[in-house]
Parts: C-alpha cells; structure tokens; sequence
C-alpha cells in the first residue's frame, strides 16, 4: 500500500514537472517576442532629426499625438519602425467586426465556423496593410512639414524620404502583426494585446519619474503625489471588481427520452458581463476628441478661426470637452455592446437546442428579456467607464499627470493582465486534466 502511494506521488510530481517546463517555454517565448518589440521601438527611421522631433512632440504631447505614443511605448515620438505600432490592425479588426453586422456576406462567412473565421482574418491583414499606408504616408508628410526652433525636423525632404518611411512604417506594423498572433499561438495571452500593454509598462517608470521630478521642483506637493497613487491602487481594484462582474441568466434544457435513459433536464447559465465594449469607447471618444487640438499643433498655432474656437473650449479640463467626453463614452458603449451581441440570434440558438429561460417563452420573448437586461448592465457599464476615464482626466489637466496615468491605459493594463492570469490558469488546468486521464490509464492498464 505505502509503496502504491509513493508511485501515486511520484507520478504527480512528474506531470507536475512536465507541465510547468511546457508553460515556462510558453512564458519564455513570450517574454522573448516582447522584448524583440522593445528593440525595436529604439530602431530610428533615417533621414529625420531627433532633437527637433522631441520638441515638437513636447509641444503636442497633451494631443491626440500623446495618446498614441502611449499605446505605441514612446516609439512614435522617437519616430522608430514600429512608429504606428498595431493601432492599424486593431483599427481594421474594429471595422471588419462592424462591417458584419451590416454587410450580408460577410455575416454570413462569420457563421460559416472556422473556415469563415479564417477568411475574415485574412480580410482584415489586407485591411491592415491598406490603413497601415495610408497613416504611414499622412505622417511622413506631416513629419515634413514641422519645424521647430533650430529648424526643419527633416533635413532631406522628397520622394525618397516618403517612399523609404511609408514602406518602413508599414512593414513594421506588419512585423507586429505576425509578432502578436505568433505570441496568441505558441505563448501565454493575447498577442495584440500584450504588446500594447509592453509599450504602456515600459514607459511608466518614465512617468513614475516625471511624476516624482515635478513634485522635488515643488511643481506639485508631495501630498498629491502619494494621494495620485493610493487613487490609481483604488481605481485598479475597482476596474477589476466591475471586469469580473457579470449577470448570470438560468437557463433550462428539458428532458429527453432516449431508449430507456432519460437525457437532459439540466439547468445552466449564460454570463453578460458588465461591460461588454472594453477599451473600445474610451479609445475612440478621446481620439475623436483630440483631433482639434492635434490639427491646431501641426499648424502651428495657426488655423480657421472656428477650429481655434473648439480647440479652446474642447481643451483638458474644460467643462464641454468633460460633457462630450462622457457622451462618446456612453454612446459608443451602446453602440459596441449592439454590434458585439444579438440578442435575438442567441434567442434562437437557444430555441435551437431547446433551451429556455424559466419564465420567459422562447424565441421574441427571450429576445427581449435579452435585451432589456443588456440594456441595464450597458448603462451600468457606461457610468463605470465615465467615471474611471473622468477622474483621471481631471488630473492630466490640472496637474500635468503623464496620459501613463489616464484611465484608458489602466483599464488596458488591468484587463490584458486579468486575460493572461486567467489563460495561464487554463493552460495549468489542461495539462492537470491530462496528467489526471494519463494516470487513469496506467492504472486501467496495470489492473
């Protein structure tokens, strides 16, 4: 018996073993494919001159400019190869996903499985190269019209300037795009999403010390600062008390007669989670926003006189820019949330295979149930997001807090983190279920 047991420990230590050398390769090549990202937003593109470059960037860093030099880890103000970063491919995912909803085709190539999935993928690489061209030539030529106070910030401007950063540009969004669905498959978590959340963690040490050099200059008080970081420990447990939260709808399967076995009966549920647009309208209402600051920069101060007008009364901290900000946020979580789940399609799966919600009739009547409870956690959902993307708002244009402190780039980081745990989590379940039915089989075997 105690040597039975001993074979019985000695077994699971070994699956223990094998599965954390399979997770640490994972971990590793992960941990290799993002530090090759990092290299590579310290590459410069040729032909443009640094120093002036940071300081038209300084000058623009409260734009739109700001915001995607967070998302891109500082690589656009050095102007590096993975200058756009992935911001195309998740811009061209976004519209394949909203061109699904309304373009027949395309709807129907989505039901089609993995097949159709394949096609919509391949869809939206051609989309991301078409979108990566077209930024990449609207900031070459933006890049050559700035000067700053020493002069032009490129010193050889033309056709072979342009042609050289376009193709540069793009293939380096392309080499991301790889990079990210090659972590997806052989690594741990989301690719696309944990090379944005590289770029945001890698600068913020930099902004932990900005942070900390205005607060020895006495630009703000060290009271402040000790308060700004219990408030982003606060607003952290907060993002991922209301990411976790979900409305869990029952629903029954009835009971079959098969033969002399009676099947089914079972009762499950089906999880709405609270805030079913993630990032996705907080990203869009600040870049919408920010366009009108960002145009006012690249002219130089100069302009029609109505975009002046809205640049000053849409400016941080402003009270409309405050309103609107809140207003994009809500109506593009109503409209994300629209675009992502339908109601009346898991309506009728549900009908399909005999699923029903106690209570509720099938078929429009669940339909409905769906979306008046949508609906309810949408509003929800919209406040929590208005009020972590607000608060911070306030601070960035009260006292000068880098965007790395923003709620936008917390709500990222916090959920990429929570996505990872959790597929590491599945990853070490997986392989305890196979050690599991691996050891049932040797002992089947043996008996």
């Amino acid at each position: 018996m105690a040597s039975a047991a001993e074979q019985l420990a000695a077994n699971i230590n070994f699956g223990a073993l094998a599965k954390a050398t399979e997770l640490k390769k994972r971990i590793w090549f992960t941990l290799g494919a993002l530090i090759i990202y990092r290299l590579g937003t310290y590459i410069p593109i040729p032909g443009i001159d640094p120093r002036i470059l940071s300081e038209i960037f300084n000058q623009n860093a409260g734009g739109i400019l700001g915001m995607f030099n967070m998302f891109a880890g500082g690589a656009l103000g050095r102007m590096t190869i993975f200058a756009l970063n992935i911001m195309p491919y998740i811009s061209a995912s976004i519209i394949i996903q909203l061109m699904t909803a309304v373009v027949p085709s395309l709807e129907s190539m989505k039901k089609e499985g993995e097949s159709g999935r394949k096609k919509l993928n391949q869809y939206t690489r051609y989309l991301t190269v078409l979108l990566a061209t077209v930024q990449a030539y609207g900031l070459a030529v933006g890049i050559e019209g700035m000067t700053g106070a020493s002069g032009p910030a490129v010193a050889n401007p033309g056709f072979f300037f342009l042609a050289s950063t376009v193709i540069t540009l793009v293939g380096g969004t392309v080499f991301l795009m790889w990079l990210g669905e090659q972590i997806t498959a052989r690594g741990v978590g989301n690719g696309i999403s944990l090379i944005i959340f590289a770029g945001i963690v890698a600068e913020l040490p930099r902004a932990l010390a900005g942070t900390l050099e205005l607060g020895r200059t006495g630009a703000i008080s060290t009271f402040f600062i000790i308060f700004m970081l219990v408030m982003a420990v606060i607003v952290i447990t907060f993002i991922v008390f209301m990411e976790r939260a979900q409305r869990r709808i029952i629903v029954q399967y009835p009971k079959r007669q098969m033969g002399n076995r009676v099947m089914g009966g079972e009762s499950s549920h089906l999880p709405l989670k609270l805030n079913t647009a993630g990032v996705i309208p907080p990203i869009f209402a600040s870049s919408l926003l920010l366009l009108p600051l960002t145009a006012i920069g690249f002219a130089g101060g100069q302009g029609p006189g109505w975009l002046q007008t809205l640049s000053t009364y849409i400016g941080h901290g402003q009270p409309l820019y405050m309103v609107l900000y809140v207003a994009l946020i809500v109506f593009f979580c109503f409209f994300y949330t629209a675009i992502v789940f339908n109601p009346q399609e898991t309506a009728d799966n549900l009908k399909k295979y005999g699923g029903f919600i106690p209570g509720i009739r099938p078929g429009t009547a669940t339909a409905d149930y769906f979306d008046y409870v949508l609906t309810r956690l949408t509003v929800i959902g919209a406040a929590y997001l208005s009020v972590v993307c607000l608060l911070p708002e306030i601070l960035i244009s009260q006292y000068a807090v880098p965007f790395y402190f923003g709620g936008t780039s917390l709500l990222i980081v916090v959920t990429v983190t929570m996505d990872t745990v959790a597929q590491v989590h599945s990853h070490l379940l997986a392989h305890q279920y196979e050690g599991l039915i691996k050891r049932a089989k040797l002992r089947g075997r043996r008996g």
